[in-house]
């Protein structure tokens, strides 16, 4: 743990933290950060020289508070904060060391940290170097992976005495997103049919299995692989959504499986189902069970367990709730992270994590 918080209440202590980036996520993080009774924003990192200089508040949509944004790494360890919360839309590795080394906890939505054991090696040795050499821990998390692929899941556990499988789905309707960045671009909506999946089977396999191994290995039950399996749905009809038209014969849902294996069966299974529309052909006619947005969570166990969770928002109020959903878990973990012992943290290295709300 850093010395500078070495003997911090996490309950009761005040935390120096820095947000690192101002993108749709780091935003809200910037914000909550701003407003958390037990964080003092006390430093800003932007990627733009827009936003250098400009006062953290007004970056967050609120009043000044006095903080300038910087986009020097030199400024934010001259500050020497307990913690930065490290949402960049491309990990530095270099930054991050030098950051560890400065005595500077990272929390940070980057899945590159989820678990040391599937980390490139030399990154791992760096970090792990870095952290020592600075008295310091990191930590990755989120909602997805991090809340529902190990959070949840371990809660759900604690009510069993054996597991045959857990069965996590994704349910993401993307149509009233108004990003065609977003939507057509990067998802891939609106595409012909026929393209190579593999680049998303292997994003997805690298982004999610190694909080799946976390989750096994915890429940003393080690995987042996992971896999991935992926198809699409394609619109029956021109389809209108928030960021343009969706025409017939294209794609229009995605769906993803990563599977962590045990003696050849699947232990874990997380499935991404991402769409913006259901009117779909789908390969062989299968019938493709999309729910609204949210997530569904079947334990096979001695207690057999069904968990579905949605969000009761409005589709207009639904671009303004989601960035909440990944901002804020970062920012409850800090007090924890910040008492760890050095290195690279997983979840389940962590005590169990209360948010400090009042």
């Amino acid at each position: 743990m850093s010395t500078q918080n070495a003997q911090a209440d996490p309950t009761t202590a005040t935390y120096r933290v820095v947000q690192w980036a101002t993108g749709n996520v780091g935003s809200r993080a910037l914000r909550r950060a701003i407003e958390h009774p037990g964080l003092e924003l006390v430093g800003l990192y932007v990627h733009s020289a827009e936003k250098a200089g400009r006062d953290a508040g007004e970056l967050a949509g609120l009043d000044p508070i006095g903080v300038s944004a910087t986009n020097s790494i030199e400024d934010i360890i001259a500050l020497r904060p307990n913690c930065v919360v490290y949402m960049p839309l491309l990990c530095n590795s270099d930054d991050v060391v030098r950051l560890l080394e400065s005595g500077i906890n990272i929390v940070t939505t980057r899945g590159e940290f989820l678990n040391p054991a599937s980390m490139e090696a030399s990154l791992r040795q760096r970090v792990e170097a870095a952290c020592r050499r600075g008295n310091s821990s990191i930590h990755s998390t989120g909602s997805s992976p991090g809340f529902i692929t190990e959070a949840l899941p371990l809660v759900l556990a604690t009510l069993q005495r054996s597991i045959r499988h857990i069965a996590i789905n994704e349910f993401a309707d993307c149509s009233s997103r108004d990003s065609l960045l977003m939507i057509f671009d990067i998802m891939g909506f609106g595409q012909p049919p026929g393209g190579s999946i593999e680049g998303r089977l292997h994003h997805m396999r690298e982004a999610f299995g190694p909080s799946l191994a976390v989750t096994a290995a915890a429940l003393n039950l080690p995987i042996d692989q992971v896999t991935a399996s992926g198809a699409v749905g394609l619109a029956k009809r021109d389809t209108q959504i928030a960021s343009g038209l969706i025409p017939a014969g294209t794609v229009a849902a995605q769906r993803t499986a990563i599977s962590a294996m045990r003696d050849g069966k699947p232990l874990i299974t997380f499935a991404a189902n991402w769409y913006v529309t259901t009117e779909l052909e789908t390969p062989n006619n299968e019938k493709w069970d999309l729910r609204e947005s949210g997530w569904h969570l079947v334990v096979d166990g001695d207690v057999p367990l069904d968990v579905s969770i949605t969000y009761p928002v409005a589709a207009a109020d639904y671009a303004e709730m989601t960035p909440g959903l990944t901002a804020h878990r970062p920012l409850n973990i800090i007090p924890y992270l910040c008492a760890a012992s050095p290195g690279i943290k997983r979840s389940t290295d962590l005590p169990q994590i209360l948010a400090r709300l009042g």
